[in-house]
C-alpha cells in the first residue's frame, strides 16, 4: 500500500537517503530531516511537494518537537516515524571519555527517544502509525572496541521492545531494523568518532579492524524493497535483520548464552531462596 507519510531522521545519506527516495519513488510523502538543510533540500528538486526537507539536530529537544509537529501539520498525518540518525564511537571501554559516551547516547538513544515522544501523541490520536528504529546487529551481539556503540544500540532495542507492548492497543506498530555491514559510508569519519588510543589495546583494535576488513559489505540499495515490505506488512516484525550477517551471529551468540545459563541453572535456582508473593505498590 502506498500513499504513506514518512518522517525520517538522518535522511542526508546512507540508509536514510535510500529509504526516503524509495518511498518517494513509489508515491509516498516524506518529511526528510538532516543536520544540514542542503543535504536534503535537493530532494525537493526531484520530488516537489511530496517531500518536506527540514533541518534537525536530534540532540535539540525543542527542535525535535517543533519539526515533528511541523511535519504533521504539513501533511496532515504521520504513518511512518523512522529514526535513522546516529553514529559510532570507536574505542575500548577504558579509552573513551564520559563526555564522548554521553554525546553518543544523546544522539543514538535520546535523539530517537525525543522523536518518539514527540510523535506518539499524534500517532495515538490517529490510532495508527509505525515507529521504526534503526538498530544494528551490534544491538544484538557486542564486540570489542565498539562497546559504547553496542551499548547505545542495546538500549535502543530495549526501548523499542517495551514501546511495542505499550502502544499496541493504540494501533501503533514498532519495528527494529538490524543491519549488518553495508557499503553506506557509515564507516567514514562522518559517522565515526575515534577515542584516543591506549597502547595496551592496540592489538585488540588491530584484530577488530582486520576482521572488519574481511566482511562482505552488502549493497545498501538492495535494502529498499525489504523496508517497503516491512512498512506495508499488516503484522510487521518487532525485529528484522537487514542482510545476511545478523541471524548466523545471533544463533551462535544465543546458543552460547543458553548453554551458560543452563550450566549455572542449579546455582541460579539455589539463589532464589524461599520464594513468596509480595504486593507491588501501584
Amino acid at each position: 500500500m502506498s500513499g504513506k507519510v514518512w518522517f525520517i531522521t538522518g535522511a542526508s545519506r546512507g540508509f536514510g537517503r535510500i529509504w526516503a527516495e524509495a518511498a518517494l519513488k513509489r508515491g509516498d510523502k516524506v518529511a526528510a530531516t538532516a543536520r544540514i538543510m542542503a543535504d536534503v533540500a535537493d530532494l525537493a528538486d526531484s520530488y516537489g511537494d511530496a517531500v518536506l526537507p527540514m533541518t534537525l539536530d536530534v540532540t535539540n529537544a525543542h527542535a525535535v518537537q517543533n519539526v515533528v509537529t511541523r511535519a504533521y501539520m504539513h501533511f496532515g498525518r504521520l504513518d511512518v516515524v523512522l529514526n535513522n540518525a546516529g553514529y559510532a564511537l570507536v574505542g575500548a571501554i577504558e579509552e573513551a571519555s564520559e563526555a564522548d559516551v554521553r554525546a553518543e547516547f544523546d544522539t543514538n538513544v535520546f535523539g530517537s527517544l525525543r522523536v518518539i515522544q514527540a510523535a506518539l501523541p499524534l500517532l495515538r490520536r490517529q490510532r495508527s502509525g509505525h515507529v521504526i528504529g534503526v538498530s544494528s546487529v551490534a544491538g544484538v551481539v557486542a564486540g570489542p572496541i565498539t562497546g559504547f556503540y553496542n551499548a547505545s544500540k542495546f538500549a535502543l532495542e530495549a526501548l523499542h521492545e517495551s514501546l511495542a507492548q505499550e502502544v499496541k492497543s493504540f494501533g501503533i506498530k514498532v519495528t527494529l531494523l538490524e543491519p549488518g555491514a553495508y557499503a553506506t559510508g557509515f564507516a567514514s569519519m562522518a559517522s565515526l568518532r575515534i577515542s584516543p588510543v591506549i597502547d595496551a589495546y592496540s592489538n585488540t583494535r588491530a584484530e577488530m579492524f582486520a576482521a572488519g576488513a574481511k566482511l562482505a559489505f552488502g549493497d545498501p540499495q538492495a535494502t529498499a524493497d525489504a523496508i517497503l515490505k516491512i512498512v506495508d506488512a499488516k503484522n510487521p516484525p518487532l525485529r528484522f535483520f537487514v542482510g545476511t550477517e545478523g541471524l548466523p551471529r545471533a544463533r551462535a551468540a544465543y546458543a552460547e548464552r543458553l548453554a551458560t545459563w543452563e550450566a549455572w541453572e542449579p546455582l541460579s535456582n539455589a539463589a532464589q531462596g524461599d520464594a513468596r508473593q509480595h504486593n507491588i505498590a501501584s
